[in-house]
């Protein structure tokens, strides 16, 4: 791959950040003056370093080579900070566009020095809202950066086994932090689904007993869901295909296996994920379904009770005509027979529509 000078790449980065200044959403936080929060975590089987809010460049002295060096960086509205990274770590200004650009789609890149990967972090779902998260990571010797699009993450978990030196994550290098942090978010992906399937089988439930206008709107609101989520885990999987075939070997031998693992996750997730979307159109069908036939009910019980009083109706607009010459006008109990007469068609049809089991 081509080599730029440091001079024309830094003037190359700063064009692209002022780019990508006016293309992130308002409503993003890379476009908001948020801090950014940075963390090292530097060790090796013997040593480890914990460094955290403290200033990039106390950072980046402590980064020796000779460790594995975990440089985190929460937030990317400051550019100063990026651009001090790509500057330290011989970071490519086309790979600085992809970190800053949090609409990307999951995808792996491959440099002379180190290998690049972005993809979404689902982690919590706040106000019934699935909380996504644009997260990119740089393998290289000895060192990975990962950029997230905000402050909180789902590796708490990896810093305690590196803390606390559990398992093998001490004794392997940075490719395998990568492998703990991406099954991290990947585990992430089940739980979002999870949830999905439980709303997905209240709904079936709502719906068959009294479906509402609400429900209609979650099932639109899931499936919007869903097609935004076949975004994020498809590209994911061509991703990590791609790290697995490992052309440059950024990845130890020794290592493929657990990134042979996360794709194997990773399809068994598109499974699931055609799954709910194949349940939640029939949940669509089922409730246009069962709205129609409460429709039909309620027409079917208007319709015998409309049958019933025809007669009744013909009956009573008949003696109703003011008509002079009408023999039943003078009878002395034609009004009592008249309405013996419509009482018992009302009750011979009551009966013939009970035995044709019409309701």
């Amino acid at each position: 791959m081509k080599r730029f000078s440091k001079s024309r790449r830094k003037e190359a980065l700063r064009k692209v950040t002022e780019h990508l200044t006016d293309v992130v959403k308002p409503d993003t936080p890379a476009a908001t003056d948020l801090a950014v929060y940075l963390e090292l975590i530097s060790y090796d089987e013997k040593n480890f370093i914990h460094q955290e809010n403290e200033p990039l460049e106390n950072l980046l002295s402590k980064c020796e080579m000779s460790r594995n060096n975990w440089l985190n960086i929460d937030g990317l509205a400051d550019k100063t900070v990026i651009d001090r990274v790509a500057d330290k770590f011989d970071l490519h200004f086309l790979l600085i566009e992809d970190v800053l650009n949090v609409e990307h789609q999951p995808k792996t890149d491959e440099y002379d020095d180190y290998l690049f990967l972005t993809l979404k972090m689902l982690y919590r779902i706040k106000e019934d809202q699935i909380d996504y998260e644009h997260i990119s990571f740089v393998l290289g010797k000895n060192f990975l950066l990962s950029f997230q699009e905000k402050e909180g993450d789902l590796f708490s978990g990896v810093r305690s086994r590196i803390k606390n030196d559990n398992g093998i994550i001490r004794k392997r290098g940075t490719d395998y932090l990568l492998y703990r942090l991406v099954d991290s978010i990947v585990d992430g992906y089940y739980s979002i689904l999870e949830n999905i399937g439980e709303k997905v089988e209240n709904l079936e439930d709502n719906i068959t007993s009294n479906p509402t206008v609400q429900d209609f709107q979650q099932i639109q609101k899931l499936r919007k869901e869903f097609i935004y989520l076949r975004r994020v885990v498809y590209p994911l999987r061509e991703a990590i295909n791609k790290i697995i075939k490992n052309e440059n070997g950024f990845i130890e031998e020794r290592n493929e296996k657990y990134f042979s693992d996360v794709y194997d996750h990773i399809i068994h997730l598109i499974d699931s994920l055609d799954t709910y979307k194949d349940l939640t159109s029939t949940l669509m069908d089922l409730y246009m379904n069962t709205i129609n036939y409460k429709m039909n009910e309620v027409m079917k019980l208007l319709t015998i009770i409309t049958t019933i009083f025809i007669p009744l109706t013909f009956i009573a607009g008949v003696y109703g005509m003011n008509f002079h010459n009408m023999p039943e006008l003078s009878t002395r109990y034609g009004y009592f027979w008249v309405l013996g007469a419509m009482g018992f068609i009302f009750i011979l049809m009551i009966f013939y529509f009970r035995y044709k089991k019409w309701f």
